[in-house]
């Protein structure tokens, strides 16, 4: 898995014999800075872009190939032992209005260079039903974190943050909630130099801008009804950009997009997701201490928690599902939930390039 927050490469070697998935290993790998920059630039038009984008394409099937190595090696497991490996590929535009979505990874070279099948483009299937291609994951939720008698919501804090409801008795639903840590990650990027913000640590040192988060939250995108699906075609720097004077204190504005960020959460759940009692967090925001401490105080009657206690570590779940996706691909079981995507008919999702 490499995902909307374009740090790196989760690699994990499942065991899915059973129906409890069984995580045997896990190796991460990041991106170096000039491939995030590239992937970065190939989200807006630019000159030769579909050139560089078979060029990238190659290059994250190298980097793909090279953490499958890496991961296999620490497992002691050899190519043939594995069945497929599901990649989910990188994300560069997702425009399901449009009827499109492009995750690059040639998965013909990472077939070639791992010896091992591969399953990928897992959302295109879903767009072509008229669905959002988007989120995927919550069917992988429905199947291994749902519970009969409590009402969870696994949270995905991403680049983009995304949910999973879970009620009893009820249909599984989801959507993207709006902005996870792009924006926060893209911010404390130009002005600290780092890569993400530890802890919230310097949202912490500023004030939210009220009048900022206001026309912050008077994008449509927030407010519209589920199912829906975003990414860096809609909030990025230049969207912030647009809604800032110039004047504010740096730290200030992370404190605001933080706001952002729990508000997007906090609102969703309140809306879409009443009588929620257990919310379970995943991805790299869920290490946000204080995003998780507003999520809190936002939501006092649920108890909030990662993953990790219902057994699936919150660093890893999406490398896991994907997993999952890609034996649904080769089984021949439709994965998507029309529920959460809006397509008009349960797919199978993904394509196959044998090893």
């Amino acid at each position: 898995m490499s995902g909307t927050s374009l740090d790196g490469i989760d690699a994990a070697l499942l065991d899915l014999s059973t129906t409890t998935p069984k995580l045997l290993a896990t190796h991460y790998q990041a991106y170096p800075a000039d491939l995030k920059d590239a992937l970065l630039a190939l989200h807006h038009p630019a000159h030769n872009e579909l050139h560089q984008a078979q060029l990238l394409a190659n290059e994250l099937a190298r980097g793909y190939a090279t953490a499958t190595a890496a991961l296999l090696q620490s497992a002691n497991t050899s190519p043939g032992q594995v069945r497929a490996i599901g990649c989910h590929g990188q994300t560069v535009r997702h425009r399901p209005e449009a009827g499109y979505t492009i995750q690059l990874g040639n998965a013909a070279l990472l077939a070639e260079l791992s010896q091992i099948s591969v399953v990928n483009d897992f959302r295109s299937r879903d767009i072509a039903a008229g669905g959002q291609g988007a989120p995927l994951v919550p069917a992988f939720h429905h199947q291994v974190l749902r519970h009969p008698d409590i009402h969870r919501v696994i949270v995905n804090i991403g680049g983009i943050s995304n949910l999973t409801n879970l009620p009893p008795g009820r249909a599984t639903t989801g959507f993207d909630c709006g902005p996870g840590n792009l924006l926060m990650d893209a911010w404390i990027a130009e002005h600290q130099g780092q890569p993400y913000d530890k802890d919230g640590a310097w949202a912490a040192s500023g004030k939210s801008i009220p009048h900022l988060l206001q026309a912050l939250l008077q994008e449509p995108f927030l407010h519209a009804p589920p199912p829906k699906s975003s990414g860096r075609d809609l909030f990025n720097m230049h969207w912030l950009k647009q809604r800032l004077s110039g004047n504010e204190a740096p730290a200030d504005v992370q404190a605001t997009l933080l706001e952002l960020t729990s508000y997007g959460i906090s609102n969703a759940i309140k809306q879409f997701c009443a009588g929620a009692e257990e919310i379970y967090l995943c991805g790299g925001g869920a290490h946000n201490h204080v995003l998780v401490q507003r999520l809190n105080t936002e939501l006092p009657n649920c108890r909030i928690a990662l993953t990790d206690q219902l057994g699936i570590g919150a660093d890893w779940l999406e490398a896991i599902a994907f997993a999952w996706l890609a034996q649904q691909t080769l089984h021949g079981r439709s994965a998507n939930l029309p529920a959460v995507t809006g397509a008009r008919h349960p797919c199978i999702l993904g394509a196959i390039y044998p090893a």
